[in-house]
C-alpha cells in the first residue's frame, strides 16, 4: 500500500471528476482514448472478490452512472473494463489496486484499428472438449 499511486492520489495534480463515499472518479492518466476515466475505490483492495457487500453495490452503482453520464454527453458507446493481472509488476499502466477503466467508444474508432480489429482472428468456436473441461472448472455446486 505504501507503494500505491491510488492510495496516495495529489489531488492538486489530479482532476478528481467526483469523490463518493467509497471512490474517486478521476481521468485517466495515461489514457487509451479522450475522456477514458478510472472509478477508484477508496478502500485498497487488489481484487473485486475482496470489496464488501456495501463496496460491491456502491462502486458498481457509481461505474454504471459514470457509464451513463458518458453515454449521455459525449460518447455514442463506453466499455467497462476491470483487469486483475497478478503476474503483471506494477508500473505507470499498472496499478495493484482495483480499479474500473470507463472508455468512451464510437464505431471503427482508433483502438478498434489499432487493435481490436485484429481480435477477429482470435475468435473460435468451442470445441466440445473445451465446453466440457470449462463448465466442469466453472460450475457452481
Amino acid at each position: 500500500m505504501d507503494q500505491c499511486p491510488f492510495c496516495h492520489i495529489d489531488q492538486i495534480r489530479t482532476r478528481v471528476i467526483q469523490e463518493t463515499p467509497l471512490a474517486l472518479i478521476i481521468l485517466s492518466n495515461p489514457r487509451l482514448m479522450p475522456g477514458h476515466i478510472l472509478v477508484i475505490p477508496k478502500r485498497h483492495v487488489e481484487k473485486p472478490l475482496d470489496f464488501t457487500e456495501a463496496e460491491r453495490k456502491g462502486i458498481f452503482d457509481t461505474v454504471l452512472a459514470m457509464q451513463d453520464k458518458i453515454m449521455s454527453v459525449f460518447s455514442s458507446g463506453c466499455d467497462i473494463r476491470q483487469n486483475c493481472r497478478p503476474f503483471i509488476p506494477q508500473s505507470r499502466v499498472k496499478v495493484d489496486h482495483v480499479h474500473f477503466h470507463l472508455q468512451p467508444r464510437e464505431m471503427e474508432d482508433e483502438l478498434y484499428h489499432v487493435s481490436q480489429i485484429h481480435e477477429k482472428q482470435l475468435w473460435q468456436d468451442l470445441t466440445a472438449e473445451e465446453m466440457e473441461k470449462f463448465f466442469t472448472l466453472y460450475r457452481i455446486a
